[in-house]
């Protein structure tokens, strides 16, 4: 398998000063953390960390009789390769596609996986599982039901996935890599809300159990899943200025463990046929059972979504096809 190259740029070290003061972005309120984006760039072939500026920059209109700009404000631009893998589902989850890696136009088969609904719930036919042959699996082990009181999967009640991969000591045993947890946030615009724990026993070198924080995708458009700390811990400091210990901007668990973009999963909403596309960072995939257990998370993503649907309207969908 081939990455494509992608590039982080990330802008950083960000402090302002004005003429007879000393302000650091702390003092003035937000927080002199790296914001990265992403751009994929096919002509940049060094390939090589650069830095593009790194210095103070006069702002604003305003100069002294000497001519200086009364304010200036201090930036780090930095380039780093950031190689990615990009697959995509060639067909909806539930119809057990093909998995293609895209490289420009090419697109080469890398997976045959399975849907399979032999544990279908009187409630809902979802409540199966998924899998990629023998290389990784994910398993509905909560079913989606409604909470009481409502008919949709709420909060009191999430659904669950168990994300599986071959046990390398047991012979045709499972072992335990993360939980995806879901269900459905009501309100001007419905939610679907997803939550993943990477469990102990997938957790690199021993460490305990960690948790992402919660994603929330638009039921009627979709949206990303992703797994990424500098940009979770961006939009949790965004969110939360002064995060606490028991807060979402509690990140410091979690970039030992996974550091930087690990992967991301773009859905489509309700209703819409969905063909997920994948994105993994190159140096957390060593081999073709790596990106299989991310394609088996990002299955269970998809399918949450569908999963999640208010049940009156799965049970008139399901009138109107018999």
């Amino acid at each position: 398998m081939d990455p494509q190259a992608f590039i982080r740029l990330s802008i950083g070290s960000l402090g302002l000063r004005v003429p007879g003061t000393a302000l650091t972005a702390a003092k003035l309120g937000f927080n002199a953390l790296a914001s990265p984006c992403y751009k994929w760039v096919p002509e940049w072939g060094e390939g090589k960390p650069a830095i593009l500026f790194n210095g103070w920059i006069g702002i604003g209109k305003s100069k002294q009789d000497n001519g200086q700009h009364g304010a200036e404000l201090h930036l780090r631009v930095k380039l780093d390769p950031d190689p990615r893998y990009v697959f995509q589902f060639e067909d909806e989850t539930k119809l057990s596609p093909q998995i293609v890696q895209l490289q420009g136009t090419i697109k080469q088969p890398i997976f045959s996986c399975k849907f399979s609904q032999d544990r279908v719930s009187q409630v809902d036919p979802l409540n199966a599982f998924w899998s990629f042959s023998a290389v990784a699996a994910a398993f509905i082990t909560t079913p989606f039901v409604p909470s009481t009181g409502c008919d949709w999967v709420a909060q009191s009640n999430p659904g669950a996935w168990l994300i599986v991969r071959p046990d390398s000591f047991r012979p045709e045993s499972w072992q335990p890599w993360g939980k995806l947890e879901a269900w459905r946030e009501r309100g001007t615009r419905d939610l679907i809300c997803c939550r993943f724990h990477l469990l102990s026993e997938a957790h690199e070198g021993g460490g305990g159990s960690f948790s992402c924080p919660r994603f929330f995708l638009n039921s009627e458009k979709g949206g990303e899943f992703f797994i990424d700390t500098d940009r979770q811990v961006r939009e949790a400091v965004a969110a939360t200025p002064v995060p606490s210990p028991h807060s979402s901007g509690d990140y410091a668990g979690l970039s030992p463990v996974v550091g930087g973009f690990v992967m991301s999963c773009r859905v489509q909403g309700e209703g819409k046929s969905s063909k997920p596309l994948v994105q993994l960072a190159m140096r957390h995939v060593t081999c073709v059972e790596d990106a299989a257990i991310f394609m088996a998370l990002a299955a269970a993503v998809d399918l949450s979504m569908k999963a999640c649907r208010p049940f009156h309207r799965k049970i008139r969908r399901r009138t109107r096809h018999s």
